[in-house]
């Protein structure tokens, strides 16, 4: 069974709103083995909405279509879908009721402008909406099945989880679609496709690869669509553990998994502890700990020393080593590591100080370096390396690679 998820908002495709309504649908509809077939935005306009259903009722069995269902006039979605399944609006005395009861809650009046709320094609089945005022709406028509929920997330998340995918899942007898991801570090993605090729070429024919690239990491995701059964999943199992051979220390684990996971796990089994001094990453390391429950057990200090002042006054740097290497040094990072370890009375220490951009570059520095101060109880070093053009992207990578650094050191 393939599906078409269609958001409606002229606020999504201006970016004044990020989507996050496709990622969850198309999420749970993965879970009950619907295939997401394509993903669409449009503006809040008649003629559009028209043209895609035409287009989705044509190419897949399911339409899930979100926005454009409030008592406003710039929401159409609802006036729109009873022209095109030739239908006419009817007022739905449960709706209404419900619709009064909820706004009373609030102490809000129930207006002609809300009373619209219960206004639905008569050729629908409504789908209770028990956290807002616009309920959802199901059509049918020559065997494919088009939904209607509202934009508000979690209106949309709760008609999703409660009506939708149970409906979906009794009605239809449907195969399984298996997605199993593992998490690697410290390969870049070109050099990790040139060592896995033969293990890659060798897959199983019902099995697709996927390669996913973030900031010091890689996603290889395996996916198996419209099968029957379990047996894929011990499949895709058997297939990563003969991945994990090849590339042993590369693996961090799986879905969900992170770098900062793993050192965050080991920290805390080995009762040690840890602190970071951060010029260009500007707190962003201190912030990947500390997002983490149980942080408080290893986690001691976190200084952001973006001004030379502060690498001095703060943490201890000689003065004269930022005078004579510059702050964006060996020497100075080595001297913020195991300045910060002594602060946070620690037994590791983190250090990043670099250009992030756009200006500050120069031919011998240019934007996107950045050294990184190690210190642990046995040693404390440096390490250089360029983490791009971008600030966003050098924040991110070098964020990424400090982790690694020490991970890898434990």
């Amino acid at each position: 069974m393939k599906a078409t998820i269609v958001t409606i908002g002229d606020e999504i495709l201006i970016g004044q709103i990020l989507d996050t309504n496709t990622r969850y649908i198309s999420q749970a509809l993965n879970r009950i083995g619907i295939v997401v077939h394509q993903q669409i935005s449009i503006g809040d306009t008649a003629q559009q909405i028209t043209t895609t259903l035409d287009q989705a009722l044509s190419t897949t069995d399911l339409t899930i279509i979100t926005g454009g269902l409030g008592p406003t006039k710039d929401d159409i979605t609802k006036h729109t879908l009873t022209a095109y399944f030739n239908s006419e609006l009817v007022y739905n005395q449960e709706v209404g009721d419900f619709v009064s009861q909820l706004l009373a809650r609030r102490g809000i009046a129930f207006t002609e402008l809300n009373r619209g709320q219960a206004m639905v094609p008569k050729c629908c089945t409504v789908l209770h909406n028990a956290h807002g005022t616009a309920p959802g709406m199901m059509f049918e028509r020559d065997g494919k099945i088009v939904i209607s929920l509202p934009g508000v997330p979690f209106e949309m998340r709760h008609l999703i989880d409660d009506k939708v995918i149970p409906m979906l899942a009794e009605r239809f007898t449907l195969k399984s679609i298996i997605h199993r991801t593992m998490i690697t570090s410290g390969i870049p993605e070109s050099l990790l496709a040139e060592r896995i090729a033969a293990w890659e070429d060798a897959l199983p024919e019902m099995l697709h690869l996927a390669y996913l690239p973030a900031p010091n990491i890689v996603r290889l995701r395996l996916s198996a669509y419209q099968v029957e059964g379990q047996s894929v999943g011990k499949i895709i199992d058997q297939q990563f553990e003969l991945l994990r051979q090849i590339i042993p220390q590369a693996v961090v684990g799986f879905e969900d998994a992170s770098v900062e996971q793993l050192l965050h796990n080991a920290l805390i089994e080995r009762g040690e502890k840890l602190s970071v001094a951060e010029s260009c990453t500007g707190g962003n390391i201190a912030s990947k700990f500390t997002a983490m429950a149980g942080a408080s057990a290893y986690f001691m200090a976190g200084v952001v020393s973006y001004s030379n002042d502060a690498k001095s006054d703060i943490l201890g740097v000689n003065p004269e080593l930022i005078a004579t290497y510059g702050a964006v040094s060996e020497q100075v990072a080595i001297a913020m590591a195991e300045g910060v370890k002594r602060v946070g009375k620690s037994d590791y220490g983190i250090a990043t100080t670099g250009i992030a951009g756009p200006s500050g570059g120069s031919a011998e520095k240019p934007v996107g370096t950045v050294w990184f101060g190690i210190s642990t109880p046995e040693r404390t070093f440096a390490v250089m390396k360029n983490c791009g053009t971008d600030r966003g992207q050098i924040i991110e990578r070098a964020t990424a690679h400090a982790i690694r650094l020490l991970y890898d050191n434990l």
